[in-house]
């Protein structure tokens, strides 16, 4: 037996994949270990919370974790309901965690900050193939690894609102004024927003929710004014299949969003590249480019950067990465 195969796969990451991962490597009779950098399983999720996501459970559940789940004599949710983000973490991923095949091998509060091979630099091919992952943990701790999957996700690093993938300029001076994807506009954020006119930038379903969230606020606020603003031509993309789309809260959520925009109660800007935000006495104008060159001014009180997101592969710079150039991601799976 070599020394990778009594090492662990070392999972970063305790979301719906890492568990997932878990669960499967269990499953194959694997050792493994779950380094989670926040305090629970599915931070990130928890986070957008109050998000109905429009894929029914049936989706959402992992055939290796179901296994597992339900051999314990789990209760499973109705699969044609449709969770939040809370329900997701709550009613799925805790009890995954909680099980005692996974349990013990879940760290929280290890957040990791590079990974290598143990005594190679990224230069170094010498026995690379044969040589454990060293993966270093904030507080300094290190642990060795057979292999390594990164299931950290992309919420932690937002797109910038600027249009070249560059920060628009005064972009961090209007941090203030900023809000990535999916705030709580009708809960927890209510206060940014109530009374006050917002910026929702960007074209999928994170700025489609809230912006309908926004909507729905203006409703009972006098003042809240919601303008929406995307770089193409048209909106077609974001309103989607509406009765057609294979999945109908999918299908729902924009045709909800069109009739907002059709009854005026959204404003739509297209054609909108943000190319300069200049905060002044509470508020903050953008200036925005037009494909022609020519320049227009909004000025706003919050903007929500539903952008997207993008993989962060900092930790893995000493790491040989073969990435799709442009998805960043691995090249098998970037077609998907």
């Amino acid at each position: 037996m070599s020394t990778l195969d009594t090492l662990p796969v070392v999972v970063i990451g305790a979301g719906p994949v890492g568990l997932a991962a878990a669960a499967h490597l269990h499953e194959r009779g694997l050792p493994f270990l779950v380094l989670e950098a926040g305090d629970a399983v599915g931070a990130a999720v928890r986070q957008w919370g109050h998000v109905r996501i429009f894929s029914p459970w049936r989706y959402d559940i992992d055939p290796a974790a179901r296994r597992l789940l339900d051999d314990a004599g789990w209760v499973a949710p109705d699969l044609d309901a449709l969770p939040t983000g809370t329900e997701l973490a709550t009613d799925y991923l805790q009890p995954l965690a909680e099980l005692p095949q996974l349990k013990p091998h879940l760290r929280y509060d290890a957040r990791v900050e590079a990974i290598s091979r143990l005594g190679l630099d990224r230069l170094r091919t010498a026995g690379r193939d044969t040589t454990p992952f060293l993966i270093r943990l904030a507080d300094g701790q290190e642990v060795l690894a057979r292999a390594v999957i990164d299931a950290s996700g992309t919420w932690g690093t937002p797109n910038v609102l600027g249009a070249s993938g560059l920060p628009a300029r005064g972009e961090t001076d209007a941090a203030a004024y900023l809000d990535h994807a999916l705030p709580d506009v009708l809960g927890t954020d209510r206060d940014r927003f109530a009374g006050r006119h917002t910026l929702v930038v960007g074209a999928g379903h994170s700025a489609a929710n809230t912006l309908l969230s926004l909507a729905e606020l203006a409703v009972g606020q006098p003042g809240t004014e919601v303008t929406w603003a995307i770089r193409t031509t048209s909106p077609a993309r974001t309103y989607g299949g509406g009765d057609a789309d294979a999945l109908p809260a999918r299908g729902a959520l924009g045709s909800r969003l069109r009739a907002h925009v059709d009854a005026g109660r959204i404003r739509l800007l297209t054609g909108f590249s943000v190319h300069a935000l200049t905060p002044a006495d509470g508020r903050v104008t953008v200036v925005v480019r037009h494909g022609d060159g020519s320049e227009e001014m909004v000025t706003v009180d919050r903007i929500v950067a539903a952008t997207g997101f993008r993989p962060d592969h900092t930790i893995a710079a000493e790491l040989r990465l073969d990435l799709d150039p442009v998805m960043g991601a691995t090249r098998a799976l970037a077609p998907l």
